[in-house]
């Protein structure tokens, strides 16, 4: 008979003269405890956020601390409703719908009228970033075809081939631009979280049938939230990595070493939104190839303008289908493609990829289902609009474009490094300048700039603004204001340096304060309550 192997030898001394009861205790209890081990290894959140967590859980519980908290939130948003009301003040608010129908001019003034409630003079370039153009014939171009094709539905293509037609187009004309092979797919989206949560879920399910039960995702701290939303709606886990504090991208060293058995998709931006600078996407291809991990681009927000960058005389790094590790790319065609609001493309090195983007049902009693994207049916008009606008532009006035807009962005760059207690967060490469001070609150000269009619983005860990540069500000006229904007910078910060030990006042005093609260459910809770506030009517009893 062989003797036993020395683990069974161990065992069994260890529970020699045990009662049968405590060796079950003890096995079951050793059990509990790989169980739990094994769940603190696959959760969605390490052990310390999560204890974090659970404390300030607890401690919202004690009643002094809830009634607090609840008597501060009634308040908060006791504010915001005041601001609407203020915003909306002398406009009909309507609740019910028109006994008969209003008359169109009636209807297309009060649309007039709708658009001027803003703070914000956006038609001359006082805003960072949302409005990306504007040019009146590229706006009628989209806008008329629209108008001939807002009731069509790509998701019936035997009726609306044409527009099927249209995305293909789309498709491949951004494939081409990206340098992508005949093997690169993808699809259009109705924009950049919608993008990249398609690219999440494709690389979730591949990883699915690879085995992996609980994929993790591996992203710059700088990477877009949409990251974050479709994490929570694909039960993904994810693996944040810092940016270098000097140059702001992200550590590649660290992304080697975040990658795991549970990796399914490493990310890196181009640009990224905070700051304007581009990771290292030489380096995170060179990293997917070696581990044979999927790289996604997020080049949502100026992968358009890069891609035309070269051919304008301005240099950008290679980001694109060019490097072997990349797998897919995120671009939207509604910032620099300038088509209207809602489309954006999310495009694959190959076809399986794709496949695992898509959603099919074969059992339903309405009969099979296939659906690419998050959408059941899609607005055609929205597709058809973005042809319309590449077809329209072409690319000579694309790379003009560009060269207009990098010009202006560089320009702006080199003016604010020029004013005493700033710098600018890295290297900006395309439009997106951030900047930060060391010598006074950079939300108070923010806010300065706000009286001023400046409409920029708070950024925070560490505080920031930035201004993201548009066509808009290269515009006539506009242009000239850009030259008002380096100058009220200069002396904004000139009173901030004055003024430093002064309070700030306004939505930046709120954001100055967001980051310094322990608990980030409660800076949750009022982000909810704003955007709730979006949702709000004023009701006569306001009045």
């Amino acid at each position: 008979m062989s003797e036993r192997p020395q683990p069974l030898k161990a065992i069994n001394r260890f529970f020699e003269g045990k009662e049968p009861w405590q060796i079950v205790t003890m096995t079951a209890s050793s059990v509990l405890a790989i169980v739990w081990a094994h769940s603190l290894y696959n959760a969605k959140e390490s052990v310390t956020t999560r204890l974090r967590k659970q404390f300030f859980r607890w401690l919202r519980q004690v009643p002094i601390v809830k009634r607090k908290i609840d008597e501060k939130m009634a308040e908060i948003t006791k504010d915001f409703r005041k601001d609407i009301n203020k915003r909306l003040a002398g406009v009909t608010v309507r609740t019910e719908l028109p006994a008969k129908g209003l008359d169109p001019e009636l209807i297309k003034q009060e649309v007039r009228d709708h658009l001027s409630l803003g703070a914000y003079d956006w038609r001359n370039g006082a805003v960072s970033g949302a409005v990306y153009h504007l040019s009146e014939e590229i706006s009628k171009v989209a806008c008329d075809t629209y108008a001939l094709t807002a009731y069509t539905n790509p998701l019936h293509a035997d009726v609306f081939p044409g527009i099927n037609k249209m995305e293909a187009e789309v498709v491949r004309m951004a494939i081409n631009l990206f340098h992508g092979d005949e093997g690169c797919c993808g699809t259009v989206t109705t924009g950049g979280t919608e993008s990249i949560m398609m690219a999440c879920k494709a690389f979730r399910d591949l990883a699915y049938s690879r085995g992996i039960s609980n994929p993790q995702i591996v992203v710059p701290s700088t990477v877009h939230s949409a990251f974050d939303k479709a994490a929570q709606y694909l039960g993904l886990s994810v693996k944040t990595v810092p940016v270098d504090p000097e140059t702001f991208t992200v550590d590649v060293e660290g992304v080697r070493n975040a990658i795991g058995r549970r990796t399914c998709l490493i990310v890196g931006s181009a640009p990224n939104y905070p700051y304007g600078t581009m990771d290292d996407i030489v380096a995170l291809s060179a990293i997917a190839v070696e581990y044979g991990v999927p790289l996604h681009v997020d080049a949502c927000l100026g992968g358009l303008l890069a891609a035309f960058m070269p051919s304008a005389g301005h240099h950008v790094p290679l980001f694109d289908f060019r490097l072997p590790g990349v797998a897919s790319i995120s671009a939207d065609t509604h910032k620099y493609g300038y088509a209207p609001k809602g489309t954006s493309v999310i495009l694959y090195r190959k076809e399986e990829y794709r496949h695992h983007q898509y959603t099919v049902t074969t059992e339903w009693p309405g009969g099979v289902y296939g659906s690419p994207t998050v959408n059941g049916s899609r607005a055609g008009g929205l597709i058809a609009a973005c042809w319309a606008t590449m077809m329209f532009i072409g690319k000579e006035r694309y790379v003009e474009m560009t060269d207009e807009i990098v010009k202006t962005a560089r320009y702006i760059e080199e003016e604010l490094r020029k004013i005493e207690g700033l710098f600018i967060f890295g290297k900006p490469a395309t439009s997106v300048i951030g900047f930060g001070s060391k010598q006074f609150d950079i939300f108070k000269m923010a806010e300065q700039l706000h009286t001023k009619g400046w409409s920029l983005n708070a950024l925070q860990f560490p505080s920031g603004v930035h201004i993201c540069v548009t066509h808009a500000h290269t515009a006539a006229g506009v242009a000239q204001r850009l030259r008002r904007f380096v100058s009220d910078a200069a002396a904004a910060a000139a009173h901030c340096r004055r003024h430093a030990g002064e309070p700030v006042h306004g939505k930046m005093a709120i954001y100055g304060v967001a980051q310094e609260i322990s608990d980030r459910s409660l800076v949750s809770d009022i982000t909810k309550y704003f955007i709730d506030s979006m949702y709000y009517l004023p009701q006569p009893e306001d009045e």
